[in-house]
C-alpha cells in the first residue's frame, strides 16, 4: 500500500455514531489520511467539531454549505479518495444508495466516487431484516460495493438481534484489505476482450450471438479498481466502456484479432471474455442480397482462432480464456486449456437459465491447468469478476 492513502469515512444517524471516531482513530493508526462527511442527522447526534478535530479536515455535511469555487467540492473528493467506507449506514442511506437517490454531501459523493466503497449497515434487527433493506443490499453488493455484516448483540432499542454495528477492528480491517487490494495490479497492463462479433454477409444481414459483453465490461471495471492499466477491446454492444479505460471498439472478428495482437504485446495479463464468431461467410456480397423462388445456400468458413495464436506467442503472460458450453462444461474447458496452452479457463453452462448472456448474473467454474476447479454460486457479473481477478492475483502470487 502506499503512503499516506487518503479515504472518506461517511457517517449516518445510527445510536452507534460515536463509533465512528474510533474508526477513524484506527484508520489513521495505520497511516490513512481520512476526511469526515456527515449527514445532517448525523451531525445532531455527535459535534462535528469533534470530527474536524480528530482528523484535521473540515466535515463536509451539506453540498450547499459549499463556499463559492470553481471547484465542486464532492467531485474533487471523489477524484482523490481511495476508499469511501460508511460506518455506521442506516436503512435510509443503504434505500438512497441503491436507488440512486442524491439529496445530501454523502449520496452525492457515491454516485460520484469510482473508488471501492464499504459498507458497514447498522439499526434495528427488524429493520435490518426488512426485505426491502435486505433487497437494497443485495442490489448494492451486484454493483460491487463491499459489506461489513452487522453482529448479533444489545441494540439501542434494548432489544437482543442483529443490526448491531460491526465491530470497529472488523470494518477497518476489510477496508485496509480493500486499500491493498485496490494497488494489487498497479504497474500492470491487462488487455480485455468482450462482447460478440458480427460476420457480415451482405450490408444488412450478419452472423453473430447473444453475448451482452458485461462480462468483459466488469471485468474491466475490476481490474481498474485494482489499479491496473487496462485496454478493454469489445465487439458492438450497448454498455457504456468505463471511463479510464482504453477502449477499442471493433466489428468483425478479423478487426479483433488485429486488435488483440497488436496490444496483446505490452500487455502482462490477458483475458479474452469476447464471443468471438468461429464462422464466417465465405462469400460476402457488397449489395443486399434480394429474395428469389429459388432456394439458397451459403457456405461458412471458419475464423482464425484468436486465443489459440495467443496461447502459441504467450511467454510469461497470464492468458485467460472463458468457454461458454451447453454440455459437459468441464471437461470441454479442460480440453481447451490444453489445446490454447492457457493459465485459466472461465467455464459456464448458457442453456442454465437466467446466467450468462444477456443477464446481470452469472455462475463460472474457475479451472486451472491441473484441473483445480473453483464453483462460483449465482453471483452478479460485478461479483464474479472480483473472483476471476482474485484466481489471477493467486497466479501472480505463486510466480513471484
Amino acid at each position: 500500500m502506499k503512503a499516506t492513502p487518503k479515504i472518506a469515512v461517511g457517517i449516518c444517524s445510527s445510536i452507534s455514531v460515536y463509533r465512528s471516531c474510533e474508526i477513524i482513530r484506527i484508520f489513521q493508526k495505520n497511516g490513512c489520511d481520512v476526511h469526515a462527511v456527515m449527514t445532517k442527522n448525523a451531525s445532531l447526534l455527535i459535534s462535528p467539531l469533534l470530527l474536524t478535530a480528530l482528523t484535521g479536515h473540515v466535515v463536509r455535511i451539506d453540498s450547499f454549505e459549499e463556499e463559492p469555487s470553481d471547484k465542486i467540492d464532492h467531485i474533487v473528493l471523489a477524484k482523490t479518495i481511495e476508499l469511501l467506507v460508511i460506518a455506521p449506514a442506516t436503512a435510509n442511506m443503504l434505500g438512497k444508495l441503491a436507488s440512486g437517490i442524491a439529496d445530501d454531501f454523502l449520496s452525492t459523493l457515491f454516485l460520484a466516487v469510482e473508488c471501492p466503497v464499504l459498507i458497514a449497515p447498522a439499526m434495528n434487527e427488524a429493520m435490518y431484516l426488512n426485505k426491502q433493506t435486505q433487497e437494497n443490499i443485495k442490489r448494492l453488493k451486484s454493483h460491487g460495493v463491499r459489506f461489513v455484516d452487522p453482529e448479533k448483540g444489545y441494540l439501542a432499542c434494548k432489544d437482543e438481534g442483529w443490526g448491531r454495528l460491526a465491530s470497529s477492528g472488523r470494518i477497518a480491517s476489510q477496508g485496509m484489505y480493500m486499500l491493498d487490494q485496490s494497488i494489487s495490479l498497479k504497474g500492470r497492463a491487462v488487455l480485455i476482450t468482450a462482447g460478440p462479433t458480427r460476420e457480415f454477409m451482405d450490408p444488412v444481414r450478419y452472423l453473430t450471438n447473444r453475448s451482452s459483453g458485461k462480462m468483459g465490461f466488469e471485468l474491466a471495471r475490476e481490474a481498474l479498481r485494482r489499479g491496473a492499466d487496462v485496454t478493454l477491446i469489445s465487439g458492438p454492444t450497448d454498455l457504456f466502456p468505463p471511463r479510464k479505460a482504453g477502449f477499442i471498439a471493433v466489428t468483425t472478428a478479423e478487426e479483433m484479432e488485429y486488435a488483440v495482437l497488436k496490444n496483446a504485446k505490452k500487455a502482462d495479463i490477458v483475458i479474452m471474455a469476447a464471443a468471438v464468431s468461429d464462422y464466417s461467410f465465405a462469400k460476402k456480397s457488397t449489395a443486399k442480397i434480394k429474395k428469389s423462388d429459388s432456394e439458397k445456400t451459403v457456405e461458412l468458413v471458419q475464423t482464425n482462432d484468436i486465443l489459440k495464436n495467443l496461447g502459441r506467442r504467450k511467454g510469461d503472460k497470464i492468458l485467460v480464456g472463458f468457454a461458454a458450453e451447453t454440455e459437459n462444461v468441464r471437461n470441454n474447458a479442460l480440453k481447451k486449456i490444453e489445446d490454447k496452452n492457457i493459465d485459466l479457463i472461465i467455464a459456464n453452462d448458457v442453456s442454465e437459465e437466467g446466467i450468462g448472456f444477456n443477464s446481470d448474473d452469472n455462475k463460472v467454474s474457475i479451472i486451472y491447468p491441473d484441473g483445480r476447479t473453483i464453483q462460483t454460486e449465482k453471483k452478479s457479473k460485478t461479483e464474479i469478476s472480483q473472483e476471476i481477478l482474485n484466481a489471477i492475483e493467486g497466479i501472480i502470487g505463486q510466480r513471484s
